[in-house]
């Protein structure tokens, strides 16, 4: 059982709130209450920004005190988004919401994971008829270990996660949520996830 704060009570927040409680997490929820991010994270040994990525550095930035020496788990994706709501380019470009985060929160352990998928395959990947990949992009090994076993708690194989390197590997995860948009105006609003065929 790990004490595990998430920042962002949208759907993303919601559903991994709802699938860490499941498994024994001891989850904590905030919201955009004055104080309550820095009060859940302040208490936990995980926070996982799950805040529009947009304004996530900002946010995030002003909890420096209360993210020393946490595990950040970073899966939102900073993106300007089209007329129609969805993805149209990239807030950071040559680097990343990761990266930005890591500089902002140097004693801060960022991981970067689950952003190349629709949020309901973040905690029920074997809904989909081929398997999915989780990425994992950070500067220390004992942190993405963390995440890595959190991301098996939620259902996650272990030959389905792939660790990518560094932080700097995290442009990379983010940049495909420019597929996004022509995915769901292709298919519609259905489950999927980028995929390695190998």
């Amino acid at each position: 059982m790990t004490t595990i704060a998430i920042l962002g009570n949208g759907r993303v927040g919601g559903n991994l709130a709802t699938a860490l409680t499941r498994v024994g997490h001891e989850v904590t929820v905030a919201d955009r209450t004055p104080g309550a991010a820095a009060d859940a994270a302040r208490t936990a040994r995980i926070v996982i920004n799950a805040t529009p990525g947009a304004g996530s550095l900002e946010r995030l930035a002003d909890l420096r005190a209360e993210l020393r020496g946490k595990i950040l788990v970073d899966v939102s994706n900073a993106t300007v988004d089209g007329p129609d709501g969805l993805p149209a380019d990239l807030i950071h470009p040559g680097s990343s919401l990761a990266e930005q985060l890591q500089e902002a929160l140097p004693e801060t352990y960022v991981v970067k994971t689950l952003n190349t998928m629709l949020y309901p395959v973040m905690t029920a990947p074997a809904m989909l008829t081929q398997a999915p990949d989780a990425f994992l992009s950070g500067e220390d090994p004992q942190a993405k270990q963390t995440v890595h076993d959190l991301l098996l708690d939620l259902g996650w194989r272990k030959e389905w996660i792939t660790d990518l390197g560094g932080i700097r590997t995290a442009r990379a995860t983010e940049a495909a949520i420019l597929f996004v948009p022509h995915v769901i105006r292709s298919g519609g609003f259905a489950p999927f996830a980028i995929s390695i065929a190998r």
